[in-house]
């Protein structure tokens, strides 16, 4: 368990020796194990797509030759972790006239938004996807880099999210839980550092300043499928495509984080340098969020960033886009 000790000052000034210990999250990935054993000191948030399974009861089935059983059906979580919507951690937002849904909040919302999950200043957060499948890991992912855009740093994820943590046997609970009011605080605002606009992507464009990391399938990316929030198909021209799917594990127990080498192939092998700058973006910033994660906190590119509005704001704001013709 990785610690700071603080000295409280007030406490020498009266001839006592006071210590506080302080936890901190040892990275940006924690393991089942590291959060067992810490879980008094830490705050879990429970962020997943169907909060009806927050209180269900997981099952299983079981494989006839081996007589292992596996989980079929999510239900339960972590002993006191607390239920985070997905559909609620972003909000709709104008942006020079041009009404967006599904971006970051403001400040003052977001801070709105965490107090209301109990979450208090100075405490471990560690956030916990469905962990099911591979993109359950962006609900997690997004989650996480919105706190570090308004300066949360004593932040991680759980590696195979709640899927994990009940195939390596510890303990769920069905109850329902209700949160206390926290009193977390914005530290900063890193939207310069982390966010990226779409002229900042526009300009990347121009001149190659970053990368651009279209972060969906390939029948997206392409233009033969076109999500409801976007106003065209295609992708954003110069964009490379990997595939955020690629980003955790398929099958298994649950769907769990590579190594660090394993991503800088995985984009070197689809043309581009994990280390170099670049600015990742899907439909609506959701999905891209992982890839962002996977950049910036796994591999350590500290120059990634995540175009919020995606081809969401990009398509609305009627910039140009590359497709596949369509017969018609």
């Amino acid at each position: 368990m990785k610690t700071h000790i603080r000295y409280f000052a007030g406490a020498a000034l009266l001839g006592l020796s006071q210590w506080a210990l302080a936890l901190d999250v040892p990275g940006p990935v924690v393991d089942g194990a590291w959060l067992e054993q810490n879980r008094a000191e830490v705050t879990v948030l429970d962020v997943r797509a169907n909060p009806k399974t927050f209180t269900l009861t997981p099952e299983f089935e079981t494989d006839k030759k081996t007589g292992k059983k596996f989980l079929v059906d999510l239900g339960g979580h972590i002993d006191g972790a607390v239920l985070v919507d997905n559909k609620k951690v972003r909000m709709d937002r104008s942006i020079n006239g041009v009404k967006l849904k599904s971006m970051i909040p403001e400040r003052a919302d977001f801070e709105k938004l965490v107090r209301s999950w109990g979450v208090s200043a100075g405490r471990p957060i560690v956030i916990v996807s469905a962990g099911m499948e591979p993109l359950d890991f962006n609900d997690a992912a997004r989650l996480y880099w919105q706190f570090k855009v308004y300066g949360e740093d004593n932040i991680a994820v759980l590696n195979g999210g709640t899927a994990g943590w009940i195939a390596e046997g510890r303990a769920v609970s069905t109850d329902a839980v209700k949160a206390t009011e926290g009193n977390w605080a914005a530290k900063a605002d890193r939207s310069a550092a982390l966010l990226a606009t779409s002229d900042d992507l526009a300009r990347a464009q121009a001149d190659k300043s970053a990368q651009l990391i279209d972060a969906r399938d390939d029948a997206h990316y392409l233009g033969l499928s076109k999500s409801s929030s976007t106003s065209a198909a295609g992708h954003v021209p110069g964009a490379r495509n990997v595939y955020t799917g690629l980003m955790s594990t398929q099958g298994g127990d649950a769907a769990r984080l590579l190594a660090a080498d394993t991503y800088r192939d995985v984009f070197k092998l689809s043309g581009l340098d994990a280390q170099a700058s670049a600015i990742a973006y899907c439909n609506t910033g959701h999905q891209a969020s992982g890839t962002w994660f996977v950049l910036s906190e796994i591999v350590g590119n500290k120059n990634a960033k995540l175009y919020d509005g995606s081809m969401h704001q990009w398509t609305l704001e009627k910039r140009p886009t590359v497709a596949v013709s369509l017969a018609k």
